[in-house]
């Protein structure tokens, strides 16, 4: 269990709505489509055409998805153009956005663990071959269990 401290520990003289990380997050992200056009720009997709369809959804969703995640800082619009076409905009990951892939293989991971019939895919060690796994480190490099962590206020 995490371990909250400080002011923290009397959980009636305070609330987190408003102010959470994850409730901010959720609101951001929370979109089922947002994550996978996430998921997709890592791999390297950068085209609309190319999001709509390997995510699944009406082009409508991913224009609106595409630009929740610009206006959130995670993606940037890039111009470009095709011999004889019109100027459009390609999308690439920020680097907010490659900071929060973490997240995305943490759910990667829990739902290979978790959910029934997982698919037939690894995250691996490029250098190694090795299974990966998501932890959290302290700011010293120690590897902190869930048990091990603590919720405080910043000073």
């Amino acid at each position: 269990m995490t371990v909250l401290q400080g002011r923290l520990v009397d959980r009636d003289a305070w609330s987190a709505v408003g102010q959470c990380p994850i409730e901010k997050t959720i609101e951001l992200l929370g979109a089922k489509s947002a994550m996978l056009i996430l998921r997709e720009a890592y791999y390297g997709t950068t085209r609309f055409d190319d999001f709509w369809r390997r995510v699944g959804v009406t082009k409508a969703a991913a224009s609106a998805r595409l630009s929740d995640l610009v206006e959130a800082g995670l993606l940037e619009r890039r111009p470009y153009r095709e011999p004889g076409q019109r100027s459009r905009d390609e999308y690439v990951l920020t680097p907010a956005g490659v900071d929060f892939m973490p997240v995305v293989w943490a759910m990667f991971d829990w739902g290979q663990r978790h959910l029934p019939a997982p698919a037939p895919l690894r995250l691996t060690h490029e250098g190694c071959g090795a299974d990966t796994a998501v932890v959290l480190r302290c700011e010293e490099g120690h590897v902190v269990p869930l048990d091990g962590l603590g919720v405080r206020i910043r000073r």
